[in-house]
């Protein structure tokens, strides 16, 4: 099995860890404080706790076994044996650039970069690195545990064997794959961003509520969520960059971030993880723009 480094030990990074763990590797979970670090084995033990709630009818594995593969530790050079890296930071290109830079002098050379990217270019990432033709994205969706497809996004340097390395360990912990070609935003994102801020737009407006934006889509199109209800989940502060990311990269104001969703962030009101933002999950309320 191959040693997975995992580096952002947030929502995105606490699932791949997680999930990874479950099909018998051996994981180093990275992130920059031990708060972080704890947070994140209680979330990933309450999930493995309630698995089997959840995947009724197929197997799960007890927190006992699959904790332990687990190590949580704050230094990046903790990495130096693995032999593959899942990046899952914050979609600030200034945190990546420096970032990637310190990992490719501190990871083997044959070791592949996953970058777990909502929008920026994997290229670009690719180019501050040593090794280019072995970067790719691997964008999971969320919860990473759970989402039975990833997109892997080729950069102009990957090469065959680096995507072949990486299918082979996504089929390995279950997982499907569509494999797309590097854009800002790739295909989900690209499209996705696009309407969850078309969302926060018409609730900024006035033309509806929140609850009732989200239960259009959910009766209508029949969508397991609402499109506020996703950015939530995400976290409005990644949507934000995101946003941002896109709008920056293609120019077009049509990707210009709603002020509601700006004001949202900088209040701290980032979604679930903050117990409030387009909705309340404290108390069951739903905001109004």
């Amino acid at each position: 099995m191959d040693r997975i480094g995992v580096v952002g030990a947030g929502t995105m990074g606490r699932g791949v860890a997680q999930l990874f763990a479950e099909h018998g590797h051996e994981i180093v979970l990275v992130d920059v404080a031990e708060d972080i670090l704890d947070s994140a084995r209680a979330d990933i033990t309450r999930h493995l706790r309630l698995a089997p709630l959840i995947r009724r009818g197929a197997p799960v594995r007890p927190p006992e076994e699959v904790l332990p593969r687990i190590r949580f530790t704050t230094d990046l050079k903790d990495l130096r044996e693995i032999d593959f890296l899942v990046e899952n930071v914050t979609e600030d290109w200034d945190v990546k650039r420096a970032l990637h830079r310190e990992l490719d002098a501190i990871c083997a050379p044959e070791v592949v970069f996953g970058v777990n990217t909502s929008a920026i270019p994997v290229t670009r990432v690719a180019g501050v690195t040593g090794r280019p033709d072995r970067v790719l994205g691997t964008h999971f969706m969320n919860p990473a545990q759970l989402k039975p497809t990833v997109e892997l996004i080729r950069g102009h340097h990957t090469s065959d064997a680096t995507l072949a390395r990486t299918r082979a360990l996504l089929e390995g912990a279950g997982r499907r794959h569509v494999v797309v070609e590097d854009s800002p935003g790739f295909v989900t994102n690209r499209v996705l961003m696009l309407t969850l801020n078309e969302a926060i737009f018409t609730l900024h407006e006035g033309v509806s509520t929140a609850k009732d934006i989200d239960r259009l889509f959910k009766e209508c199109f029949g969508h397991a969520m609402g499109p506020l209800e996703t950015a939530d989940l995400i976290g409005l502060d990644t949507v934000y960059l995101s946003l941002q990311v896109l709008y920056e990269n293609f120019g077009d104001p049509k990707y210009r971030p709603c002020p509601l969703l700006r004001r949202l962030v900088d209040a701290g009101l980032h979604g679930r993880k903050t117990g409030q933002g387009f909705h309340s999950y404290e108390s069951g309320e739903q905001r109004r723009g």
